[in-house]
């Protein structure tokens, strides 16, 4: 007869899920409604906003809805938890002292305290005050002979004396408030309110550590004779501690061991003789385990790229350090594994769970929130959870190569899901479904894989454990206590691969988050001499797994019986110092080389971080065994911080005290990266270290992985189809925008909104400025593959993050036959980025220039930018040029300033000279004949007005550029829309103001209406309607 477990439920797990869901309901109450309710809630009998600025508990959960619905399904959730934890621990006190009275007691209370619970949650303070109240003093009441009584049955083992300290306090503010009425007591009287409540559960939450060590589990078994077939069932409550099973297959552990309750004769694994163990199959329980890991590590990436561009927003309209960007020290939270009960939590299959849940549930699921304050917030809980969750499967002994490439996984789908998605993850924060999220089937993926993930078996790849020897699926609760009398004699040595771990995130973060980043990096413009940002985009995907196919080729099989690997081979080829050459040298290539030179370095550079992750993973991994994971994670994300700092320093450093001593040294900071790194490799004889080898992959869980870069590699080569195309008559729309780094004033990116207003005026020719977004701060993102993938435009995307600008983009929908970035001068300042560019408008070959100028606190460099873009204007005399800049000026005004230089030197013309009512954005021309000109309100895309000049080309050259011989009178003959033909008119629809009237928020001001002007009279034709 063999014993075939149906479902076997740990204790701890239920204990794990009564806490998770408590926070949940809590947690996720007061954030929905400090969303939408918050002056509502803060509000009381005394006063409100802004006295009160914090909601109390009773008014959190019970007077408006949705939450107080959540809520209340939430605890009604818990209900079955709760009562088992109290009968579980009734079970182990009576066990522990059978001739006591106090475990019964305990259990009356614990029921009584329970049902309490239940009546203030769902008689709140609305529907009847008075019981309200009395129920809620009941539950703290009973709180004492529960906690006091847990607390002498647990033998002083449990700490959990802290729920009180805050009771006293709260009663103290509760009678300021209620007695002697003064406002803002309140709010204090929450405070301690609400560290009751998170107490309370986490005094709950110490069972879990009761369960553990007394392996308290619930088992359904199905029992199966094969000789009679012949099926019982039974259903039992096990303490492995006590006493010999009745059932073979019910082993009892060894002192101090952590074996699962029930598992399966000692003979072989359950699996280990089957024929089919090594079956590849999509629909086994194995590839659902596979998946649903995919699943967390792409949601990781996901949470932890979406915390700095969310940030980010509040920096961009303040410019300067706003306070938000000291959200990314919730990166720290690896601080937490330093508590026992953290690390235990963050290593057992329950507590990945939670972390996964909340993470989830809050870092994605609330992107709906209007307030970008909730959204930050949430980001802030999504990295926290993240962090520690990571921590816990690094530092583990269970799985550590399959963990370390299944990290590479979860960046390659996430940098695949920016490619498919218009360089947007689909589930970051800043989108909603107007700007291209797919949050709802995020989230329905993410609830699959949590459901697998907490009732997977305890060998999702059977495979491995052919081999006696294999460590590959020790319980997790191993790895959680350090062994000081095994440690190394290099214990203390945990720093190195801790940074070296911190260099290697920001690396990955920083480059390869978005497959079209190394791409800006050796972007040089028309005629194209190297990859297109673009097109060639999936070259990176397909280094990346490349390069990680060769490192699972290192790893060593789980199974004896497999064929030999490369790595045995090649031993601790990641640790070889040529490895690491290859690594300077490519850096090198990428900083200082453009084309397809600097691009084969990109790859190189890809190869070489994606090659060295697993080793440096299990590097810090067996670090944080040694010393402890919360020194050695926590120490890595500080690296990390730092680095998000710093690389934003290099450009960003007008704004920030300090911050100059980075500027322009993106150098200095890739050499800083490389230093932290360097120590990871075996630099023989001058480290007496030798690097640990890598652990085992099971060999069902590499066919997964193989399959996943496969299809990865296929996908990549769904890049975006870029058709420009224009046929209608001889007319030239240009526009330019601050678009403010494609995040709008709600928080959402504004790819969709440009690309609407683009494609309503009918623009042949746009400079956008402020579009540099390759940085980790900014989401890594491209801000041109909307409009170019739905409104045919060719693009020069500028220089690059390597030359430490803004980032300026030139849209085109005729072709660009050559093109120059130019860094203008700009001692005091940020530098100033421009574009010149020629372009065949109708078979004339017209220059283009996009430039972005400093700033009013740098008068010097406005001079010395405007003199040189005035030469390179200059130099292009006489063909037809169109200026679109930033300029920050006044019209007309005088040297020093910007303006008289670059109208008079560059011997161009002010599309409109009576126009004074500017400074930031100016238009200018020559050698065309400007017919009409707009100003469009910025909507909600940005904090910049869309300025459009619309010019008629000329079928030759010579008709037009010889300006200087028609007077200006004739250049400013002023005329209504109905001189002009049709298709010179500007939309009806942008009529209008902030109170009705125009398009998404767009609207012609100013003069509330667009300006059109005649042709000159030895210009004007005949037909502008003809080809």
């Amino acid at each position: 007869m063999s014993s075939t477990i149906l479902l076997s439920v740990r204790a701890s797990r239920l204990a794990r899920l009564h806490s998770f869901l408590s926070f949940t309901a809590f947690i996720g109450a007061l954030l929905i409604a400090s969303s939408l309710h918050f002056t509502k809630i803060v509000k009381n009998g005394v006063a409100g906003w802004p006295e009160e600025w914090f909601p109390s508990v009773s008014a959190t959960i019970g007077d408006w809805y949705p939450e107080r619905s959540i809520f209340q399904i939430l605890i009604a959730l818990n209900s079955g938890p709760r009562f088992a934890l109290i009968g579980f621990g009734y079970l182990l006190n009576r066990k522990a002292f059978p001739s006591s009275a106090l475990p019964g007691f305990v259990l009356a209370t614990g029921v009584l305290r329970t049902l309490s619970c239940g009546g203030w949650v769902y008689i709140t303070s609305s529907d009847d005050h008075d019981a309200h109240d009395f129920l809620m003093i009941l539950y703290i009441v009973l709180n004492l002979p529960w906690m006091l009584g847990n607390i002498r049955l647990s033998q002083g083992k449990m700490r959990r004396q802290r729920f009180w300290v805050t009771l006293f306090p709260m009663i103290y503010f509760f009678v300021q408030h209620k007695v002697h009425r003064i406002p803002g007591a309140y709010t204090h009287y929450a405070f301690f309110e609400w560290s009751l409540i998170l107490f309370d559960i986490l005094y709950d939450s110490v069972t879990t550590l009761d369960f553990d060590n007394n392996e308290l589990a619930v088992s359904f078994n199905i029992c199966v004779d094969y000789r009679n077939r012949q099926t019982s069932e039974s259903s039992e409550i096990d303490k492995s501690s006590a006493g010999e099973p009745s059932d073979p297959s019910v082993l009892t552990p060894s002192v101090g061991e952590k074996s699962p309750l029930v598992v399966n004769p000692p003979e072989a694994h359950p699996e280990a003789h089957s024929p089919n163990i090594n079956e590849f199959s999509i629909f086994s329980r194995a590839s659902l385990s596979f998946l649903s890991d995919l699943y967390f590590a792409y949601q990781s990436w996901t949470l932890l790229t979406s915390l700095p561009v969310t940030l980010f927003y509040f920096s961009i309209w303040k410019l300067a350090l706003a306070g938000p960007e000291f959200s990314s020290l919730t990166a720290l939270s690896p601080l937490l594994l330093g508590f026992p009960p953290v690390l235990s939590f963050a290593v057992s299959r329950g507590g990945r769970t939670v972390l996964a849940g909340i993470a989830g549930a809050i870092g994605i699921g609330l992107w709906w929130a209007e307030s970008m304050w909730v959204r930050l917030g949430a980001a802030m809980i999504g990295v926290f959870c993240t962090a520690i969750r990571w921590a816990g499967e690094w530092q583990s002994d269970v799985d550590r190569g399959y963990h370390a490439v299944v990290f590479l996984l979860g960046l390659i789908l996430s940098s695949l899901s920016k490619h498919l998605n218009h360089g947007n993850n689909p589930a970051w924060l800043i989108l909603n479904s107007a700007s291209g999220g797919q949050h709802v089937l995020v989230l329905t993926l993410g609830f699959l894989a949590l459901i697998e993930f907490g009732t997977r078996p305890d060998y999702p790849f059977p495979a491995s454990l052919t081999s006696a020897t294999s460590t590959t699926h020790k319980r997790p609760h191993s790895s959680t206590k350090t062994d000081h009398r095994q440690a190394s004699p290099d214990r203390e040595q945990w720093l190195l691969p801790s940074i070296a771990l911190g260099s290697l995130i920001y690396s990955l973060h920083e480059r390869l988050s978005d497959p079209s980043s190394l791409l800006a990096w050796s972007w040089s413009g028309y005629p194209i001499s190297g990859p297109h940002p673009h097109v060639h985009a999936p070259l990176t995907l397909l280094t990346q797994t490349l390069a990680a196919s060769f490192a699972l080729a290192l790893f060593p099989s789980g199974s004896p019986t497999s064929s030999p690997r490369l790595g045995t081979a090649f031993p601790n080829i990641f640790a070889h110092p040529l490895v690491f050459m290859v690594g300077v040298f490519s850096t090198y290539l990428l900083h200082t080389r453009t084309g397809w030179v600097g691009y084969t370095g990109a790859l190189l550079h890809t190869a070489f971080l994606t090659l060295i992750t697993p080793p440096l993973l299990q590097k810090a991994g067996a670090a944080a065994r040694a010393c402890g994971p919360g020194r050695v994670f926590a120490t890595a994300w500080a690296v990390w911080i730092v680095f998000i700092f710093v690389g934003t320093f290099t450009v960003a450093y007008a704004f920030v005290p300090g911050a100059w001593s980075f500027r322009e040294r993106t150098d200095l900071v890739l050499v800083a990266q490389l230093a932290l790194l360097a120590p990871s490799f075996n630099w023989r004889p001058f480290s007496a270290s030798s690097p640990a080898s890598l652990p085992p992959i099971p060999h069902l869980a590499r066919r997964y992985i193989r399959t996943t870069l496969a299809l990865i590699a296929v996908v990549a080569l769904i890049g975006p189809s870029e058709v420009p195309a224009h046929a209608r008559a001889r007319i030239l729309n240009a526009g330019i925008w601050a678009v403010h780094f494609g995040i709008g004033n709600e928080g959402r990116d504004s790819q969709r909104n440009m690309r609407d207003l683009f494609r309503d005026m009918d623009l042949d020719l746009v400079g956008l400025l402020e579009t540099d977004l390759h940085r980790p701060v900014f989401g890594s993102r491209d801000l041109t593959r909307v409009a170019v993938e739905d409104l045919g435009y060719y693009v020069d995307i500028g220089p690059g993050p390597n030359k430490h600008t803004w980032g300026c983009v030139l849209l085109s929908k005729f072709p660009i036959l050559k093109s120059r970035h130019h860094l203008l001068p700009s001692p005091d300042g940020e530098l100033a980025p421009a574009i010149e560019a020629v372009v065949d408008a109708y078979g004339v070959n017209v220059t283009v220039i996009v430039a972005h100028n400093g700033q009013e606190e740098t008068p010097l460099d406005r001079e010395l930018q405007a003199t040189e873009l005035a030469r390179i204007m200059s130099a292009s005399y006489p063909d037809p040029l169109i200026f679109l800049g930033y300029v920050v000026t006044d019209p007309h005004a005088r040297r020093p300033a910007p303006y008289e230089i670059m109208v008079t030197d560059g011997r161009v013309h002010d599309i409109d000279k009576d126009d004074t009512d500017r400074w930031c954005e100016y238009i200018f021309y020559r050698g065309l004949d400007r017919t009409a000109y707009a100003r469009i309100s910025r909507g909600s895309v940005t904090d910049t007005e869309l300025q459009v000049g619309q010019f008629a080309v000329p079928r030759y050259v010579g008709t037009a550029t010889g300006e200087e011989e028609v007077p200006e009178a004739d250049r400013y003959l002023r005329g209504w829309k109905g001189d002009l033909p049709r298709e010179h008119w500007f939309p009806d629809s942008y009529y209008g103001n902030e109170d009705s009237g125009g398009v998404r928020g767009h609207f012609y001001h100013v003069f509330d209406t667009p300006l059109y002007y005649r042709f000159p009279p030895a210009s004007a034709p005949k037909s502008t309607s003809a080809p």
